[in-house]
């Protein structure tokens, strides 16, 4: 006989996420918040990390945080978890993507002091979120499912299929995504759950104050359905993975079954 689960609803959500204040961050708050969840917006920027809640309103609370820092993320755990209870959800966020191609047209090296940047921000921060998180996590009692956490990181397609001048980004985001099923192995033990989402193309503010025909350019290698993909979609797929018990040491695709050419 099958055991039966207990779902627990989006309301019982305790959630921190980075790179809060903006793109799919935001976007996530905000899906979460409006189903009656309580979420920590941590972003570097403080102007538009205190702007993103009194935005996004409900149950939410802004810290200051660099990912890349174990005292900032570390501090900033605590306080929220002092003021919610508990944290159950870690969503991570926070990244950059410059391009620069390993030899620019004049033959000169891509800088190492960027690669190195990308690199820290988007895998080690992820990395440093994700371990202090679980940390975390794993001091609270399990709910009825024996679960403790889900932790939830953003990969990229690029990670698969980098584009050119991607070495970078592309090498940061499969970072994330080789990470995803030894770190969901580590915390099988402590009832915590590790998945990755690698979004495609998708119509985040930055991407949308680009021109049109550039929009319908990136577009266009989009098999099914053919627009970029929603912030809207990628926050629900947040959240089912968050309620789906089952769902553990994933990566999953969020691109409309795109596959990136070199360029």
């Amino acid at each position: 006989m099958m055991s039966e689960q207990t779902t627990l609803p989006l309301s019982s959500i305790t959630a921190v996420i980075t790179g809060g204040s903006s793109g799919l961050g935001f976007a996530t708050a905000q899906h979460l918040l409006q189903r009656g969840a309580t979420v920590a917006l941590f972003d570097i920027d403080r102007e538009k990390g205190e702007k993103a809640v009194r935005e996004a309103g409900g149950n939410s609370h802004f810290y200051p945080v660099n990912v890349c820092s174990e005292d900032e993320v570390s501090d900033a755990l605590q306080a929220f978890r002092e003021k919610a209870g508990r944290i159950n959800l870690c969503v991570s966020c926070a990244g950059i993507a410059p391009a620069a191609r390993t030899l620019d047209k004049s033959g000169n090296a891509a800088s190492f002091d960027q690669f190195r940047k990308v690199t820290d921000i988007n895998l080690n921060g992820t990395f440093n979120v994700s371990r202090l998180a679980a940390q975390t996590m794993a001091a609270q009692e399990a709910d009825e499912n024996g679960e403790r956490g889900v932790i939830i990181n953003t990969a990229s397609i690029a990670g698969y299929e980098g584009q050119t001048g991607q070495t970078a980004y592309a090498a940061s985001k499969a970072g994330i995504i080789g990470m995803t099923l030894p770190m969901a192995r580590d915390l099988a033990a402590v009832g915590i759950r590790v998945n990755a989402i690698a979004p495609g193309v998708m119509g985040t503010p930055m991407l949308l104050a680009m021109p049109e025909h550039v929009q319908a350019a990136l577009s266009a290698n989009v098999p099914f359905p053919k627009r970029l993909g929603l912030p809207e979609e990628f926050a629900a797929l947040v959240a089912h993975i968050a309620l789906n018990t089952y769902i553990n040491g994933e990566t999953i695709r969020l691109d409309g079954a795109l596959r990136m050419p070199p360029k």
